[in-house]
């Protein structure tokens, strides 16, 4: 009797831990590399989403530094992915050819998925992009435009570019060629890494249609060409010790702001907190900080109005996740794409993101902040653009990234000739992308 007993309480018992193991929220790993005073907000959107329903549970991981790459590649080889995985570098093509990604089509159904790709933003979708399809989701753009000092172009009597002209006068009216060597004030001065920008807005492409590698497209070459004018202008070694010399300011110092650097500078949005911050001080300290104004790019004649450069932040989910529906469905609470836009209008208000959606732009939240930072309002204005092109999608896109950057830093830290190093840059791309698609 007492061994019935026994056994009966034992199987009631084994049935209630099932019953209970079966209503425990599936956990869901997210990495993501936000630190700082960014981080609370990735936590308050990871604790809406699990307060909001009691399927899943979001376990966010913080992994900053530079070696996020590694350690993903060395869980997916481990067998012990993330669940999902955000990050801001040109990895989607290769990390897709690789095989490693899950596209959103095998997460959503067609119409969600059709309804997505109207949803966002041109560069946002073209973001996530790869092979014709999407493989990831954005949550946030990264928009460049020029940020000028108008107090100190007021003072030398220019306005505020609208050419690239007007970009060469700023120049030569603050530095001109013919001031001092060791100089510690540029009027406009290109950065090499730009150049992904103002090949884009001379009007060249980086990618034919073909998929061939074009970085000698003569309007890129074009553009380097203009860039290189800068440093024939003061001498590729004053260029080179001129930006050397802002390795040495203090933290990540806007520029712009030490010491009126620039009269003109090329940077993102996230920026607007230096100027809001060096706006309290210099109100604090009874002083009156210079104007700032934000433009667009200007092109040159023939080329192209609203555009650039554009990266941002984007979701991935591995092909060898555990819990991929809970990944897309927490993907969609972040970016508001659920219908939630209230509370996602609010995370990038907060943390001075740009959405990867009009919808989202349009919600009070995000509107508030607009208002209280109409410097805002341009990068938003031209994160809508549809020439706003990030780095093409292609298995070799980081490599492609930095040979650019390279050949750009030969023409104008060493005088080199910018048809020679972008026709090369261009051959030594276009035979690694065929050797990763021979393999």
């Amino acid at each position: 009797m007492i061994s019935r007993f026994v056994l009966t309480f034992a199987i009631i018992a084994t049935g209630a831990l099932s019953v209970a193991d079966a209503t425990e929220p599936a956990e869901i790993v997210f990495w993501h590399f936000w630190g700082g005073r960014d981080r609370p907000i990735v936590e308050r959107i990871v604790a809406g989403f699990n307060e909001s329903q009691d399927r899943y549970r979001v376990r966010a991981i913080a992994m900053p530094g530079s070696n996020l790459d590694l350690k993903f590649f060395l869980s997916v080889a481990g067998g012990d992915p993330p669940d999902l995985l955000n990050h801001d570098d040109p990895v989607v093509g290769d990390w897709a050819y690789r095989g490693v990604l899950t596209p959103l089509d095998e997460l959503a159904a067609s119409n969600e998925i059709k309804r997505l790709k109207t949803w966002l933003f041109p560069a946002a979708r073209e973001l996530g992009t790869a092979q014709g399809q999407l493989y990831a989701l954005c949550n946030g753009l990264d928009i460049r435009a020029l940020y000028c000092n108008q107090t100190l172009l007021a003072e030398h009597g220019i306005r505020l570019p609208e050419t690239i002209e007007d970009l060469d006068q700023i120049a030569e009216t603050i530095a001109p060629a013919s001031g001092s060597v060791g100089r510690h004030q540029m009027g406009y001065l290109p950065d090499p890494r730009r150049l992904w920008a103002w090949g884009v807005v001379f009007g060249g492409r980086f990618v034919d249609s073909t998929g061939s590698i074009t970085a000698d497209d003569p309007k890129i070459v074009a553009a380097l060409t203009w860039m290189a004018g800068f440093s024939e202008r003061y001498g590729p070694s004053e260029v080179a010790a001129f930006r050397s010399g802002e390795q040495a300011l203090t933290g990540a110092a806007f520029p712009l702001l030490a010491n009126r650097r620039y009269a003109v500078v090329m940077d993102g949005q996230w920026r607007l907190r230096d100027l809001s911050e060096a706006a309290a001080a210099a109100k604090q300290n009874g002083e009156k900080a210079d104007e700032i104004a934000v433009v667009p790019l200007p092109p040159p004649s023939g080329g192209v109005a609203n555009a650039g450069w554009v990266n941002g932040n984007f979701f991935v989910v591995p092909q060898s996740a555990r819990q991929k529906q809970g990944a897309w469905e927490f993907m969609k609470y972040w970016t508001g794409f659920s219908g939630n836009v209230d509370a996602a209008a609010k995370a990038c208000a907060d943390a001075g993101w740009i959405p990867p959606s009009q919808e989202i732009v349009e919600q009070a939240p995000y509107q508030r902040a607009l208002e209280e930072q109409p410097l805002l309002r341009e990068f938003v204005v031209l994160a809508a653009s549809a020439n706003e092109r990030p780095v093409p999608s292609l298995p070799v896109s980081s490599f492609y990234y930095q040979e650019v950057v390279n050949a750009a830093q030969q023409v104008m830290y060493r005088g080199a000739d910018p048809h020679t190093e972008l026709k090369e840059a261009t051959g030594r791309v276009q035979r690694r992308l065929q050797e990763v698609l021979d393999e």
